[in-house]
């Protein structure tokens, strides 16, 4: 069972006031994907897109996303991990 964390997902959309997001998941979470779409757009009025390529760790940063002018990438994983 995973457990993740959308509350802080949203904060972190308004803080940076983010028009565009990406979801960025483990194989695991992906059957997930549009669910947590859904609830975050619940909150808030942004675009969300998912990652549907691979996913092997927080260094495996879909770097494709600067030409599609996302403003950020949220990314679950298995340990909690800031910058």
């Amino acid at each position: 069972m995973y457990s993740y964390n959308l509350k802080e997902a949203i904060q972190e959309i308004k803080k940076q006031k983010a028009k565009k997001v990406l979801l960025h998941l483990p194989d695991g979470l992906k059957p997930k994907a549009k669910e947590i779409q859904e609830e975050i757009k619940k909150e808030l009025n942004t675009e969300i897109f998912i990652w549907a390529g691979s996913c092997y760790g927080a260094c495996d940063l879909p770097l494709e996303t600067k030409n599609l002018g996302i403003d950020l990438i949220i990314h679950f994983g298995h340990t909690k991990w800031q910058n």
